[in-house]
């Protein structure tokens, strides 16, 4: 039985899912790189925002950028929601 992209073959279809896939993937780290060479003051805010985590000592240093990851991880979800809705 053939599906819905005319292939009769159900791994032929998972490759070529999976490229599309890893094409997306290169495009969005290609933007996220363009973003951050020639705007990086659009992406200052990371890390910086209340609820981040840091401690300095005279020797040691730690750094958790928690409300900041917390964002992120809602941005990703919506775009992930949106790709699978349209996709």
């Amino acid at each position: 039985m053939a599906s819905s992209l005319g292939y009769k073959n159900e791994g032929v279809r998972v490759i070529t899912m999976t490229g599309r896939l890893l094409i997306l993937i290169g495009v969005v780290l290609v933007a996220i790189g363009l973003l951050l060479t020639y705007l990086p003051g659009a992406v200052s805010w990371f890390g910086r925002l209340p609820g981040d985590i840091r401690l300095e000592g005279e020797k040691v240093r730690f750094y958790f950028p928690l409300t900041s990851l917390f964002i992120l991880s809602i941005a990703i979800s919506v775009v992930i929601h949106l790709i699978r809705r349209f996709w």
